[in-house]
């Protein structure tokens, strides 16, 4: 088997204490199996950026940014970055707060890969509980029976059973998430990029769809695992900060269109916009701003409006200027 030349991406902003874990954890794995790692510096203002300066390791590359483009922008211009500047084979995409496995690069090196565009790994919660938003996608809507499920069971359909996690063989998924995510060459030059206007949220989701669709089937290997040492979401409790309601809301209608075609996911997003809408409630003193930043959202979300910078979000919630 020839060997594979695997650099990891790690976008980074303001957790340098986190940044610490997952690079110490990256370094364990020796040069055969990983052979160098980029980290992109979304302009941190936490000193990040000189703490990285001190480290002298050979493996280690440092890409900073002039300004705070979130985890979208700083997928796009790391891989851009990769492809451009070094002579990766694959790279393996992660948050600051996510890391492999001690074995999971050596895991990845030990079976041939030729016969996926990518690979995603199974993430988990430090305590070992599968991580939700890191759950490798399905496509529902391929078949009469698939879509009649997804009407019914919801999100369980649009996802990998955790008894794939279990198992020990690929299993054939459409999508996925950028936290041990291992893209081929071939696989980026074939779909490009992705839209890091998006900012944060569903970049991962849109970006895999169009992988599959462009490059090739892509694959979930069960035995190549990272943690993701997140804070959970829990359902029906506010967003915060509260900049990202706008954010989540907005890129839901490219997610819904990457994913059932514009007719249809223009109507489940108008469907979810209006549920979205009463939320508001649970935002106390918040509400008038949470209702600011959803009405710009669902606007810009129908006109597929990437262009609003991340200032003009935060001055929604204040109401102190058009937001734009």
């Amino acid at each position: 088997m020839t060997a594979m030349r695997v650099w990891a991406v790690v976008v980074t902003f303001d957790r340098r204490e986190q940044l610490a874990v997952t690079l110490r954890r990256l370094l364990q794995s020796g040069p055969a199996d990983l052979a160098g790692i980029l980290v992109v510096d979304n302009a941190s203002t936490d000193g990040t950026g000189a703490w990285l300066a001190g480290l002298k390791d050979p493996r280690l590359h440092v890409l900073t940014l002039p300004r705070n483009r979130g985890g979208a922008g700083g997928f796009e211009a790391g891989m851009r970055h990769a492809m451009a500047e070094t002579d990766a084979d694959w790279i393996c995409l992660m948050d600051d707060d996510a890391r492999p496995a001690a074995d999971a690069f050596a895991r990845f090196g030990s079976r041939p890969r030729d016969g996926r565009a990518a690979w995603f790994a199974a993430v988990t919660y430090p305590d070992g509980a599968i991580c939700e938003m890191n759950r490798p996608l399905l496509d529902p809507f391929g078949s009469a029976r698939g879509t009649i499920a997804a009407l019914f069971r919801g999100r369980e359909t649009f996802h990998l059973s955790p008894e794939a996690f279990r198992g020990a063989e690929p299993v054939d998924i459409d999508g996925g998430s950028f936290v041990g995510a291992f893209l081929s060459r071939r696989a980026v030059e074939a779909a490009g990029y992705p839209d890091g206007r998006f900012f944060i949220y569903g970049d991962d989701t849109t970006y895999t769809l169009r992988l599959g669709r462009h490059a090739g089937p892509l694959g979930f290997d069960p035995t190549v695992r990272f943690e993701h040492d997140c804070g959970t979401t829990i359902a029906g409790t506010p967003i915060r900060p509260l900049w990202k309601v706008y954010y989540l809301y907005r890129n839901r209608a490219m997610v819904y269109r990457a994913a059932v075609g514009r007719a249809c996911g223009t109507m489940i997003y108008l469907a979810l916009g209006v549920v979205w809408r009463f939320r508001a409630r649970r935002y106390g003193a918040d509400r008038a701003a949470y209702i600011r930043l959803w009405r710009a959202a669902v606007a810009d979300g129908l006109a597929g409006r990437l262009d609003r910078e991340f200032d003009g979000v935060r001055a929604l919630i204040t109401g102190s200027g058009p937001g734009r």
